[in-house]
């Protein structure tokens, strides 16, 4: 069986100015990379995340700062898994984060149900509020490289949300019709 292959991007950028380095940072984050320690993080190997890492390359040198991409294969199968772990670690945590999302929305579509809040402008509100749910839950896909654990729960838990929203839709309508 073919190991997997990696692109190691290692750096170092001044301290100064902050927002540069956490920009830095954040897109990494963005683009999936795991970080195995300050400066040092990897990333499944893709034409897509070599160019985008050449790019991060040339900002770090316009930062002043310096930076090695490499191809690498994990030692053994063992140190693969210990990397394929962080990346399904992170991706949890982001799942989780999600998941703690639409309860917030199930909740506050509960809320407005018992206080009979049918009102075309809470629906639209909570229209925007799903679709940034749908949003976040596709960025977090396009980087669970290795199909972390909380997936199928965080898609259940989207589905949940777009019937509660279909449901309350329903009665939205129903409260408007009822009035002419």
């Amino acid at each position: 069986m073919a190991f997997q292959n990696w692109l190691l991007l290692v750096y170092k950028v001044p301290p100064e100015p902050a927002r540069k380095r956490v920009a830095l940072w954040r897109r990494l984050k963005g683009l999936g990379a795991v970080y195995l320690q300050n400066g040092v993080c990897v990333l499944p190997k893709t034409d897509d995340h070599a160019r985008r890492l050449k790019m991060l390359e040339n900002e770090i040198a316009q930062m002043g700062g310096e930076s090695v991409i490499l191809e690498t294969v994990a030692l053994d199968r063992s140190q693969e898994e210990k990397v394929v772990a962080r990346f399904n670690a992170d991706r949890d945590e982001e799942y989780r984060e999600f998941i703690a999302k639409c309860a917030d929305f199930e909740a506050e579509i509960a809320k407005e149900t018992a206080a009979s809040h049918f009102t075309y402008a809470e629906l639209e509100e909570n229209d925007v509020e799903l679709k940034k749910l749908q949003s976040w839950l596709e960025k977090i896909r396009k980087i669970d490289f290795y199909g972390a654990t909380l997936v199928a729960e965080a898609k259940k838990r989207l589905r949940n949300c777009e019937a509660l929203l279909d449901a309350y839709a329903q009665r939205v309508f129903d409260a408007h019709d009822e009035n002419r």
